[in-house]
């Protein structure tokens, strides 16, 4: 017996585990120069020649949030074959690509409707290349989720996964809006995507910890949500219904553990007319902390 076979990795797994990571690797690479194609610049040019800070932060962004959902696509388990294990693979990990660039689209065109992000960006906007960075990996956090629930490689698993991936989009979009109305409130109806064109790094950093704390509560729902592929109604009723709750449950939670945690600080001030980053950042930190325990208790 060998070190490797005592140890439980035959050589069919090892194949599987090359042909995961090889494709995994290729699937990374793409979305690298995707960036620079969506945009229609050269991502080399932007990352080492004008050194733009803020594509790299984009970049990043998608590029972790491609490899949170590949981490959905492997199961851990041997295909029937390594053909079948490479096509499950191909297509999870594409379909999870797809799902990530139009995501961003979404998001761009909805949830950040009053600005040109792409154009921002590439001028070095870092706190708008801050909040599109977050909301990748936001929804490659939901992606992979999803992915965990639904099985097998069908079409009604496909459209299983998008209508969780659209109910999510949605949710983000209205968390978006909570958040620039209650910006407003406190800014004389000033806007909160105003705030960010200007380079508002600490409201960028705020409202990242929102949005990971809400991809991360959602995450909770797929422990509920009974995995039906044909129920069509019934899987976006139950993503849905589930995702408001912990939408509400999130934010009143968020709003009092902030208070205690945070207590003796004007957070209105030191974040929004200070740009105090550190405060911001332990914000973060607390939505995120929180969103962790919520999703711990619900598994």
């Amino acid at each position: 017996m060998t070190f490797f076979q005592h140890y439980g990795l035959t050589q069919e797994l090892a194949i599987i585990l090359a042909i995961d990571l090889t494709i995994a690797i290729v699937l990374l690479t793409a979305m690298r120069y995707l960036q620079g194609w969506t945009v229609k610049v050269n991502s080399t040019h932007e990352l080492s020649e004008r050194d733009n800070f803020a594509f790299g932060i984009s970049t990043a962004g998608a590029v972790a949030g491609l490899g949170i959902v590949l981490t959905g696509a492997i199961t851990g388990e041997a295909a029937q074959s390594y053909l079948f294990e490479a096509i499950g693979m191909s297509a999870y990990g594409i379909f999870g690509l797809i799902l990530i660039k139009l995501g961003r689209f979404l998001h761009d065109k909805v949830a950040l409707n009053e600005i040109d992000k792409n154009a921002m960006i590439l001028k070095g906007n870092i706190s708008v290349a801050i909040v599109d960075a977050t909301a990748a990996i936001a929804t490659a956090i939901i992606i992979r989720s999803v992915l965990l629930w639904a099985e097998d490689l069908t079409l009604d698993t496909f459209i299983a996964i998008f209508s969780a991936f659209a109910i999510s989009q949605l949710m983000l979009v209205l968390l978006t809006r909570l958040r620039e109305r209650s910006y407003a409130k406190r800014h004389d109806d000033s806007s909160m995507q105003e705030a960010l064109a200007k380079g508002h790094i600490a409201v960028a950093i705020r409202h990242s910890g929102y949005m990971l704390a809400m991809a991360l509560s959602f995450n909770a729902a797929s422990h509920f949500i009974v995995f039906m592929p044909t129920a069509y109604v019934t899987n976006i009723l139950g993503w849905l219904i589930f995702s408001v709750i912990m939408l509400l449950a999130l934010s009143l939670l968020l709003a009092l553990v902030k208070k205690l945690v945070l207590a003796n600080i004007n957070l209105k001030a030191e974040v929004e007319e200070q740009h105090n980053i550190g405060i911001a950042t332990v914000e973060l930190a607390i939505s995120v902390a929180i969103a962790l325990i919520l999703t711990s208790l619900m598994a």
